[in-house]
């Protein structure tokens, strides 16, 4: 259920006007504003920088009304969700937004606003802000908190340690969002789990057999195009035998948060009942460390026949992606996408912010980067570039799943992956990170989802 600190008011009345200002904006008003506010305004040095706040007193000292800046046009073009610093700024009371805003703008505000009720209080308890929003005419408030609740759900399950979220666990999850949404679920291990998915027992298959690896399967809706989620579900990643160093073992708990991305997408697309027939694959697996361990040298065989050089234990999610990828072109889909923590090099190329993603198809393409633009969720394309295939091919399988050289890695693990696809057009890959490093308005250091929003809008464009 969605936090109560994450929706919008349920009672309307008694509101205080919270206007939301550009730097350029500024003068105009206060050359039209009753003079104690306007003197307030000067007095408290209040510029309308990003996020910056101002409570405007009444005539009797209580809070009459808000300012909140957007800064210039500089700073807009460099952030986002200024409205995320309000809540906490603000007197407790319910507060509705006012001023000139374009429906988009509309709606990133009151994202933000949502997103800065989060609070990870599962071990600490951390209160959050009293200040409530009234959801603005001319918006679908239920959407937004749908948008919301699965962003939360998304950031829990990453910061969750691992100790707490292992394969058992995070298959509880999709079990606990198939039977609030009525969705089917159907879970893999064991033997047939060796004999089925064969990459994903090997990653697996060092860890104790209280986090024994699994592939979980839900399948909801009856009627409309078909969509595949796909999400990379390494609740631990040691590097296996090719041991991380410390300092880069340190957030491995978020190495499945592509799953946890992908399980938030699809409780708000179950959430807001979109026409889709939904099908999420979670392999869940943790990359331990024990005499069965997977080691350099070895050849696996995957679902789909292909051999795979196991030459880095390190590079495991695409090994996992790769069986459930072979499971999912076995039935006809409209769009396949597949989510995952995979490569340091995609952080590299980007950094944290942006989520990048690779396809084939123009069309998702185009949608994906138009949608991300306009919800705020910034994705970029990288491509698969087919002159780089030959380096997947050691000689001795048909596949390396590290191959050598250093160069292009987040390019060639989407190729790799691309090979498990052959025939399905519409096939999207995100390469995210899935950590807010430092704290960002609406968006606390910590788990959080990429791409998701933008995939959300573009599924909705195939409806």
């Amino acid at each position: 259920m969605p936090r109560s600190s994450m929706t919008f008011a349920s009672n309307p009345h008694s509101s205080r006007p919270l206007r939301i200002l550009t730097a350029e904006a500024l003068p105009g008003w206060i050359a039209q504003a009753p003079a104690r506010h306007a003197a307030w305004v000067r007095s408290a040095g209040f510029k309308a920088a990003p996020g910056a706040v101002v409570v405007l007193p009444g005539e009797d000292g209580q809070p009459e009304g808000a300012l909140v800046g957007l800064g210039d046009s500089e700073a807009r073009a460099r952030g986002r969700f200024s409205l995320a610093a309000a809540p906490a700024a603000l007197p407790s009371g319910t507060w509705a937004l006012t001023g000139e805003m374009s429906a988009d703008q509309r709606a990133e505000a009151c994202l933000a606003w949502l997103f800065a009720g989060y609070r990870f209080d599962r071990y600490a308890t951390s209160p959050a802000p009293d200040a409530r929003l009234v959801a603005p005419e001319g918006i679908d408030a239920a959407r937004l908190e749908a948008i919301a609740s699965g962003e939360a759900l998304t950031r829990d399950l990453i910061n969750t340690p691992a100790e707490d979220m292992g394969p058992a666990d995070l298959a509880a999850a999709v079990s606990d969002l198939a039977a609030r949404f009525g969705a089917d679920l159907d879970v893999t291990d064991g033997a047939a789990l060796a004999s089925a998915f064969p990459m994903i027992h090997a990653v697996g298959r060092a860890a104790d057999p209280s986090r024994a690896p699994r592939l979980v399967e839900m399948i909801w809706g009856k009627a409309g195009p078909r969509i595949t989620l796909v999400g990379k579900g390494v609740c631990f990643d040691t590097g296996g035998l090719n041991l991380k160093p410390g300092a880069s073992m340190g957030i491995m708990k978020k190495d499945m948060g592509g799953a946890a991305t992908v399980l938030g997408l699809a409780q708000t697309i179950m959430a807001l009942n979109l026409p889709v027939r939904l099908r999420v694959l979670i392999p869940a697996v943790e990359n331990a460390i024990s005499g069965p361990a997977m080691r350099p040298g070895d050849i696996l065989t995957s679902r789909k026949g292909l051999t795979v050089e196991v030459n880095n234990t390190d590079a495991e999610g695409r090994l996992v992606l790769a069986d459930a990828l072979a499971l999912a072109t076995e039935a006809e889909t409209d769009l396949l996408v597949s989510m995952a923590t995979l490569t340091g090099a995609a952080r590299v190329a980007v950094g944290p912010d942006l989520a990048p993603f690779y396809t084939d198809d123009e069309d998702i393409a185009r949608a994906l980067s138009e949608a991300g633009a306009r919800v705020r969720d910034p994705v970029w394309r990288l491509p698969f570039w087919a002159p780089y295939e030959p380096q997947l091919e050691p000689g001795i399988a048909d596949l390396d799943n590290a191959p050598k050289g250093g160069f292009a890695g987040s390019v060639l693990a989407a190729l790799f992956l691309r090979r498990f696809v052959s025939g399905q057009r519409r096939y999207v890959h995100f390469d995210i990170y899935g950590w807010q490093p430092s704290d960002a308005p609406g968006r606390p250091k910590g788990g959080v989802g990429q791409g998701a929003r933008a995939l959300l809008e573009t599924i909705e464009g195939l409806t």
